[in-house]
């Protein structure tokens, strides 16, 4: 389902079970801004009518009434839709608050806390931890760069946008008109994965090589958006996680943890070096540039070229 329908029938169902008495179509009409630009009546009461049927087909009770000025009225009494009381268990609902709190934004705080105070009501005990017996582990999703909020609400509200992007092998950022369809962390980086206009193909960015401002656009979408995304699939083979050869090289001791975790071996190899064999796919030469001095490629000896020829690109610069 389409996000602005959904937020619209999610408009209308909370104006109908929140009522105390019938709405008429015009009310509700001046009450949820998709219907007030709907354009034409003709195009609102159709609009209405399927987001009525939409609703009723997904279990909402809608009667139909008069009101007081003898117009049709419409409401959803709450004792006609009222779930069946939920009971959970101490590990499910454990699972349900761990959920609630990993985000820690402060857009996202005041949703959270409300929904915790839901899953308490629903069972969650206050003597609970949920984070069990290991709250010293508390998970969080980091999200340090200033362009994940405007990239998020770009992507629910499907809006084209624009920003500067600065590659790994290149001394200079470089502006992207950019389709967005979805964020997603990986490896604690955020990726954002849409339709590059100017390339005209699906393109996977890193947020932390974006700099400046998110700049919103007017206009739809040019490229229909897939019905999966598979922005960690992307990355993962950029990374070499799906490759099928190795690359030996050097890294200095101490440094490099994230190839360390990839490592398929490590040995000392002496003088403050120690010697890794790394599974070797497209874009591991982007990610040893990142390293700087503390990686050098033993071989095989292209890789070994497409490192030097990135540092020499950002050198130049």
């Amino acid at each position: 389902m389409a996000i602005a329908k959904a937020e619209r029938l999610m408009n209308l169902a909370l104006c109908l079970l929140g009522t105390r008495r019938p709405l008429s179509k015009r009310e509700l009409r001046e009450s949820i801004e998709a219907y007030m630009e709907a354009g034409s009546d003709d195009s609102f009461n159709r609009m209405f009518e399927r987001d009525k049927d939409d609703l009723r087909e997904l279990g909402l009770v809608i009667e139909t009434v008069e009101n007081l000025d003898g117009e049709v009225g419409y409401l959803a009494r709450r004792d006609s839709n009222r779930l069946p009381p939920i009971t959970l268990d101490a590990e499910e609902a454990a699972a349900l608050g761990l959920a609630a709190k990993v985000w820690q934004q402060a857009r996202l705080a005041g949703a959270a806390s409300g929904a915790l105070q839901k899953l308490r009501a629903a069972g969650l005990p206050e003597d609970v931890d949920p984070y069990g017996s290991h709250g010293a582990l508390e998970p969080h999703i980091p999200v340090h760069e200033a362009a994940f909020e405007p990239l998020m609400l770009a992507c629910r509200d499907r809006r084209p946008v624009v920003f500067d992007y600065r590659k790994a092998n290149a001394a200079q950022p470089g502006t992207r008109h950019v389709e967005p369809w979805a964020l997603e962390c990986w490896r604690g980086h955020w990726y954002l994965a849409g339709f590059d206009r100017d390339r005209g193909a699906e393109r996977v960015f890193r947020l932390s090589r974006i700099t400046g401002k998110v700049r919103a656009r007017a206009g739809r979408y040019t490229a229909e958006v897939p019905d999966v995304v598979t922005v960690r699939e992307t990355v993962a083979s950029w990374a070499g996680e799906t490759a099928d050869r190795s690359a030996l090289i050097r890294l200095r001791s101490g440094a490099g943890y994230p190839l360390r975790a990839k490592a398929v071996s490590v040995r000392e190899a002496g003088d403050g070096w120690d010697e890794l064999e790394i599974p070797y796919g497209h874009g591991l030469d982007a990610w040893l540039v990142e390293f700087g001095p503390d990686v050098v490629v033993v071989e095989p000896a292209e890789l070994r070229a497409d490192v030097v020829d990135r540092l020499r690109a950002v050198a130049k610069g």
